[in-house]
C-alpha cells in the first residue's frame, strides 16, 4: 500500500496562528500581533515549499539470519525515495525473549540532505533457542519544517534462527563400542594406534620402528611392540520433544525439560563430532525437522544445531519406532535426553535396546523445575506424576538401562566406563 504524504499538527496549527495573527493585526490595528504572527508563517511556508514529491518505501532486514542464545544481531531499517526526508524512526514490535538497544525498540535518524537512501541499524539480541520472528513494527518519516509525515507504515517481520547454546559437557571415559575405520577410541583388535597393547617377538612384516630394543637386547631374542588399533564410534542422540516440562525463561532464567535436552544434545554432538566420531539426531514428537542422519565434521554439527533449534514441544505425539532402528549398527551408543514422562519415550528407548544398541537415558528434568504457578493443586498433581515417572524408570532400569541426572561435565564418565567393562567382560556360551 502507497501511504501519501501528510500535514502535520504543527503544520496546520503555524498556518491557522500565522492567519488568525495577521487577521487580527489588521482588524485591532495592533502591529504586535503582526510581529508574533511572522515566524509562524515563516514556519509553514517553508514547509509548504518542501513539500515532497513522491513517497518513500520502508523494509526491514536482518544482518545475521541465525545467532546463537545470547548473541546478537542487527535489525537494519532502510528507506528508499527519502531524498525530502529530513529524520526517520522505525518502532519494533517486542516479542518474548528478544531484547532490545534501547529497550523499546524505538530508533531514530537524521537523514542527510538529498540522500535516496538511508539505513540505520537497531541492535537485538535473542535470549532462546528457537525460530523467532523479528523486525516488525512502524516506520514513519518527516519533511523539513516538520511540516509533512509519511506513515507510521508497517513493515514486515524477518525469520531468525536461533541456535541453542551448547551446555558444558566432557566425557574422559571413551565409547564401549568402535566400530568404525579410524578415530580416537582405542578398540579391542591390534593395529595402528597409539595405545600399547603388548611386546611379543618379531614376526615377518613388522616395522623396524616397532622394535623393542631393550627388550631384545635383555632376552637375545628381536622383540616389538604390538599397538591397539583406533576406530571412530557412532552416537545417536534422541531427543525427547513429545513432554516439555516447566517454564523455560531464557538464556539468564530457569530452564524447562525441553531446554535442558536441547542444550545437552548440542553439548554431547560437539564434545563426540570435535573428537572425530559420528554422530545422528532423532527428535521425539515432531513431524518435522526431526530425522538427521550419522554424520562427522563441523559441518555435520552445524545441521545438527540447525535441526535442534526448529524443534517444536509436542507437536505431533505419533513416534515411529521402527524408523529409530533404521541404519543403525549394533554397535551404535544412544544417548536418549527425555524427562520420561511419555509412554512415547519409554517405547523408544526400550525398542532401541532390543535392536541390539547400547542405550543411555539422560534425565533432564531440572534440579530447579519451575511450573510457573504457585497453585497448591499443581503441586500436588505433580508429586502423583513423579510416583507414576518412578515406575516408568524402574520399567527402564530392568531392562538393564542406565539412567543418569543430566549435570554438565563427566554426566556419561560411569555409565561409559561400565558398559565399557561390561563389553569387554567374557560373556556365558551355551553348547
Amino acid at each position: 500500500m502507497n501511504h501519501p504524504w501528510r500535514p502535520t499538527p504543527a503544520l496546520v496549527r503555524a498556518g491557522l496562528a500565522s492567519m488568525a495573527g495577521a487577521v487580527a493585526a489588521v482588524l485591532l490595528g495592533r502591529p504586535d500581533l503582526l510581529v508574533l504572527a511572522v515566524p509562524l508563517a515563516v514556519c509553514a511556508a517553508g514547509a509548504v515549499l518542501t513539500r515532497p514529491a513522491r513517497p518513500p518505501r520502508a523494509a526491514t532486514d536482518l544482518v545475521h539470519p541465525s545467532v546463537r542464545e545470547g548473541e546478537g544481531t542487527l535489525v537494519r531499517a532502510r528507506l528508499t525515495g527519502a531524498e525530502d526526508v529530513e529524520h526517520a524512526v522505525v518502532a519494533l514490535t517486542r516479542h518474548r525473549f528478544l531484547a532490545y538497544r534501547p529497550a523499546g525498540g524505538v530508533h531514530g535518524v537524521t537523514v542527510p540532505g538529498g540522500a535516496p537512501t538511508v539505513t540505520w541499524d537497531v541492535p537485538v539480541g535473542s535470549l532462546h533457542w528457537g525460530r523467532r520472528l523479528v523486525g516488525d513494527g512502524l516506520v514513519s518519516a518527516l519533511t523539513p519544517w516538520a511540516g509533512y509525515r509519511w506513515g507510521p507504515v508497517e513493515v514486515l517481520a524477518q525469520s531468525l534462527l536461533t541456535l541453542p547454546t551448547p551446555g558444558r559437557f566432557d566425557a574422559r571415559s571413551p565409547a564401549p563400542h568402535p566400530i568404525g575405520l579410524v578415530g580416537t577410541h582405542p578398540a579391542r583388535r591390534q593395529g595402528e594406534g597409539g595405545e600399547l597393547a603388548t611386546i611379543r617377538p618379531f614376526a615377518p612384516g613388522d616395522r623396524l620402528r616397532r622394535v623393542q630394543w631393550r627388550v631384545s637386547l635383555r632376552t637375545g631374542t628381536l622383540h616389538v611392540t604390538s599397538t591397539l588399533a583406533e576406530e571412530d564410534s557412532s552416537i545417536l542422540l534422541v531427543v525427547d520433544a513429545v513432554v516439555d516440562l516447566g517454564v523455560g525463561r531464557g538464556i539468564h532464567g530457569s530452564a524447562s525439560s525441553l531446554d535442558v535436552a536441547v542444550r545437552a544434545a548440542g553439548a554431547v554432538a560437539e564434545h563426540y563430532l570435535r573428537q572425530g566420531d559420528r554422530v545422528g539426531l532423532r527428535v521425539l514428537g515432531t513431524a518435522r525437522h526431526g530425522v538427521l542422519p550419522m554424520g562427522a565434521g563441523t559441518r555435520h554439527l552445524r545441521k545438527l544445531l540447525d535441526t535442534l533449534a526448529q524443534v517444536t514441544p509436542g507437536a505431533d505425539r505419533l513416534v515411529d519406532l521402527t524408523r529409530l532402528r533404521f541404519g543403525l549398527a549394533p554397535g551404535t551408543v544412544a544417548i536418549v535426553l527425555s524427562p520420561m514422562l511419555s509412554e512415547e519415550a519409554i517405547g523408544a528407548t526400550l525398542s532401541l535396546a532390543s535392536g541390539g544398541v547400547t542405550v543411555v537415558v539422560v534425565d533432564t528434568v531440572p534440579e530447579d523445575l519451575d511450573l510457573g504457578d504457585d497453585d497448591p493443586a499443581l503441586h500436588l498433581a505433580w508429586r502423583m506424576r513423579l510416583l507414576e515417572r518412578e515406575d516408568l524408570l524402574r520399567q527402564v532400569e530392568a531392562a538393564g538401562i542406565p539412567v543418569v541426572r543430566w549435570r554438565g561435565p563427566g554426566t556419561l564418565d560411569e555409565v561409559l566406563r561400565g558398559l565399557g567393562r561390561r563389553a569387554a567382560a567374557p560373556r556365558m556360551v551355551r553348547r
